[in-house]
């Protein structure tokens, strides 16, 4: 990220994920704010990671975006909230204790070994032939995982086998700034 938000900024990117969610959920629609500050201007990817009860309830994000942020994380909220295959999508029931977490993402660096990965600093997307996964940063940290151990569950999200990594894919480092 080459732009730290302020406290005030990551408040107002919250509050607008929250908002986006709960009013998609009761209305079926999207809230329509305008924001003016320069840096919720940028088109920056971001990530929006839900969770109920300390439990991963939603995921989704883009690395790339042709709206401002603050319009990609409302995007993301929803999708998360409603369009990640893992889960169903959530009801008025689930609005309850929910919490949210957006990682607002640097750009994408190809690396050609996993020597250049950073866990604790970066997240990791990889490509094989068809098959695409991507962790973000912080998931290393929260289940204490080693460099090998954050490639071969990446390889894993992606429907590849452990190693695949190894040989043959295409590897990727970002970095993100986790508002929660």
């Amino acid at each position: 990220m080459s732009q730290n938000l302020t406290l005030t900024e990551k408040k107002k990117l919250l509050s607008l994920a929250r908002e986006a969610i709960i009013d998609y959920i009761r209305k079926g629609n999207l809230p329509h704010r305008l924001e003016t500050a320069p840096s919720l201007q940028g088109q920056l990817g971001c990530f929006v990671t839900i969770k109920m009860n300390g439990t991963l309830r939603g995921c989704i994000g883009s690395f790339v975006s042709d709206k401002p942020l603050y319009r990609l994380v409302q995007d993301m909220a929803i999708s998360a909230a409603t369009r990640d295959p893992r889960f169903y999508p959530m009801k008025p029931a689930d609005l309850e204790g929910f919490s949210i977490e957006i990682s607002v993402l640097g750009p994408l660096e190809k690396i050609s070994s996993p020597e250049g990965i950073k866990v604790g600093t970066h997240g990791i997307y990889i490509e094989k032939n068809s098959c695409r996964g991507v962790l973000l940063p912080q998931v290393a940290v929260e289940y204490n995982w080693d460099k090998d151990t954050f490639l071969s569950q990446t390889c894993l999200k992606a429907g590849l086998k452990p190693d695949d990594w190894k040989e043959g894919a295409d590897l990727y480092v970002f970095s993100a700034q986790i508002i929660s």
